[in-house]
């Protein structure tokens, strides 16, 4: 995994170094196209990098990764697509909690969920959990534990699964993995990520070489990304789609405001989850983390961590990408894995990857989550920042958990390195301050997972000595009664009247109230 990550080593330029989290293209107006076909007649022009880099050509010049020419114009500007309300279990949040009160039971022996790799809960407080190609929910109407009837969607494919998380009420999403794109050897100098849709034959942005459409290159696109699963009328679990729709704010040539989806499916293939700004470019390839929207005017929406940055999904749609990044001294830019996220009790998304973090305030329309350069819209608390106290910039902090406690106090858990509290010191500084919190505790060298909760706790996942807790006052407590000194991921929903922690350990799943 750590040879993967290494060689994300890319490019990014123009407007990427002035707004750090841009990615694979412009923000400036595209002509709009017919597209009734579904298939784009026009190759989008944006340049784009393999891994765990982003969209760019050669680095140092002054160029942008490219337009949005040949993308498509989209025809629904004045609604919210993707926003189905059409599923079928379990009701909003806000309704009678099913779940016991109890403060702590043992969800694995109770339900029969036995040992999974991770874990969620829906805006119909449904329990999702994952277990290789076998998805399951534990339905809050009926308690019972229901798993899908065999491998579907990417499963069935033999693509592996990775993480699950929660939406609508009976609604979720199972993200997979996928390796990064590397040189091809029948087209060495090919973007590694730009896939060539048209034929005979594309040039990309800042090339000239007409590259060949590629039947074999096309299948990338079935690799990774993420489908959706809902509860169906009969109470059962369902494939509802593969994502493949992308929705993105844009304006065309005469400055006229239009929504950009692109194609979804070119020669009978599902282009999955790609840049928004250009279909062409396959980076969010491997999903790594995910986090569900539970409160707030977002409710229900999921941003899900991968290989290269931050997808936001809204019912069958999304949005792609962003990320924080670093550059070297020749200009290549650096986005790692993103496996921390959170979301602060204000509804801010925080991203943590390999090297950097950032803090956003999500704009609530989804098509806008990738501007980074429109005033008022996602602004940035921190753009992209790393800790010095922790290492240098070009080494990596592995962050798996980042979290801001209801006193506004922002952490970060490092899978190697340990928590730390993080003070801003400006929105645009490369670097933050960080304190060391829990240096004498020896468990808390090694973090998997992080969560806040409503009463002003954090509670630490970490690798070898089980659950920890620190309290309000700042002192750091064991957990007692969770099974697993492993802890995988932890999950809160505090949207309710009593607060509820999923924790998922190597030895199954504990719920922990009241907090």
């Amino acid at each position: 995994m750590v040879n993967r990550r290494l060689l994300g080593l890319g490019v990014c330029v123009g407007a990427m170094v002035l707004s750090a989290w841009g990615c694979g293209g412009s923000d400036g107006p595209t002509t709009p196209i017919d597209d009734t076909d579904n298939v784009d007649p026009r190759p989008g022009v944006d340049a784009g990098t393999g891994g765990d880099t982003d969209a760019g050509t050669d680095a140092g010049t002054d160029i942008d990764a490219g337009t949005d020419a040949g993308t498509d114009a989209g025809t629904d500007a004045g609604t919210d697509a993707g926003t189905d309300a059409g599923t079928d279990g379990g009701t909003d949040a806000g309704t009678v909690d099913p779940w016991p009160a109890d403060p702590v039971t043992n969800y694995s022996d109770r339900y029969g969920i036995g040992r999974v790799k991770s874990v969620s809960v829906d805006l119909g407080k449904n329990i999702w959990v994952l277990d290789g190609d076998r998805i399951g929910v534990v339905r809050a109407d009926t308690q019972k534990l229901v798993w899908v009837g065999g491998p579907v969607g990417q499963a069935a494919e033999g693509q592996p699964s990775s993480v699950i998380c929660g939406g609508e009420a009976g609604r979720a999403y199972v993200g997979y993995y996928a390796d990064d794109l590397g040189v091809d050897p029948e087209w060495p100098d090919i973007h590694t990520n730009f896939i060539v849709t048209a034929k005979p034959c594309e040039i990309p942005v800042n090339e000239t070489t007409c590259f060949p459409f590629s039947p074999r290159r096309l299948q990338f696109y079935k690799q990774g990304d993420v489908d959706a699963v809902k509860l169906d009328a009969s109470g059962q679990v369902v494939l509802e789609g593969h994502i493949n729709q992308s929705r993105r704010a844009n304006k065309d040539a005469n400055g006229n405001p239009f929504i950009q989806t692109g194609p979804t499916v070119v020669d009978g293939v599902s282009l999955g989850i790609r840049n928004s700004n250009d279909h062409h470019f396959d980076e969010d390839r491997a999903m790594y983390s995910c986090t569900s929207v539970l409160r707030g005017p977002n409710k229900g929406d999921v941003f899900f961590g991968s290989n290269h940055g931050v997808t936001r999904i809204r019912g069958l749609t999304y949005n792609a990408h962003r990320h924080p990044v670093w550059f070297d001294a020749r200009g290549s830019q650096y986005a790692g894995y993103t496996y921390g996220l959170g979301i602060s009790p204000d509804g801010d998304v925080l991203i943590a990857n390999e090297w950097n973090f950032g803090i956003v305030t999500p704009d609530t329309k989804l098509e806008n989550w990738d501007d980074t350069t429109t005033a008022g819209i996602n602004p940035q608390k921190v753009k992209s920042s790393y800790l010095p106290e922790v290492n240098s910039q070009e080494t990596f902090d592995s962050w798996r958990g980042f979290q801001q406690t209801t006193d506004k106090k922002y952490y970060l858990g490092s899978k190697d390195l340990g928590l730390w509290e993080m003070t801003i010191l400006s929105a645009t500084n490369p670097f933050q301050k960080g304190t060391r919190v829990g240096a004498d505790v020896p468990a808390l060298g090694g973090i998997n997972a992080l969560a806040s909760t409503n009463d002003g706790s954090l509670f630490i996942g970490t690798n070898t000595g089980g659950l920890y807790r620190l309290t309000p006052s700042k002192t750091v407590e064991k957990v007692a009664d969770v099974r697993g000194n492993k802890v995988l991921q932890l999950v809160y929903d505090g949207s309710g009247t009593s607060g509820m922690l999923l924790v998922l350990t190597s030895e199954g799943l504990t719920v922990l109230r009241g907090h």
